[in-house]
């Protein structure tokens, strides 16, 4: 069984966990209230993509050399996918919260003017969410801890 040897992917795997995880003490730091939802939640601080991505990366560089072809491919996909967390994901929740000002706005409107029908709850629209992408301090704090997991882990355990 070769995937269950495979330390780079199983590294990655438990980034993510772990940073899904940091969600929840560093939302309860910053604002007195627990969240479990954000265990399974996209977005927040630390960015778990970031983690996944730059913990595999490190670990793919421990295992075949930080000068290996396999590495900067790792690399290059790290770079990819932090990119669009911290700019394409990020604007698409920041539309997200535009467009679910304008329905609200829309839904008082028609309220007003008697043209909007009663709905019961199964008939509202549900909003968008809007957390989807990683501030840039987000994308930082989870790529470190995707590295520093992997040295560690290479350093300390391996």
């Amino acid at each position: 069984m070769g995937i269950l040897n495979n330390t780079p992917l199983w590294i990655g795997i438990f980034a993510i966990l772990f940073a899904q995880f940091l969600k929840v003490p560093i939302y309860f730091l910053a604002t007195k209230k627990i969240n479990w939802g954000l265990l399974t939640s996209t977005g927040g601080m630390p960015s778990s993509h970031s983690a996944a991505v730059t913990s595999l990366a490190t670990a793919v560089g421990f295992e075949t050399g930080f000068d290996s072809p396999i590495f900067a491919v790792a690399t290059m996909l790290a770079g990819i996918v932090m990119y669009d967390a911290s700019h394409v994901r990020f604007e698409a929740g920041q539309h997200a919260a535009v467009l679910n000002e304008i329905r609200q706005d829309l839904q008082n409107f028609f309220r007003e003017v008697k043209r909007w029908p009663n709905l019961n709850e199964e008939q509202k629209i549900k909003e968008l969410k809007t957390l989807l992408g990683h501030k840039k301090s987000e994308v930082l704090i989870g790529a470190l801890s995707g590295v520093v997991l992997s040295i560690i882990i290479y350093q300390f355990i391996l």
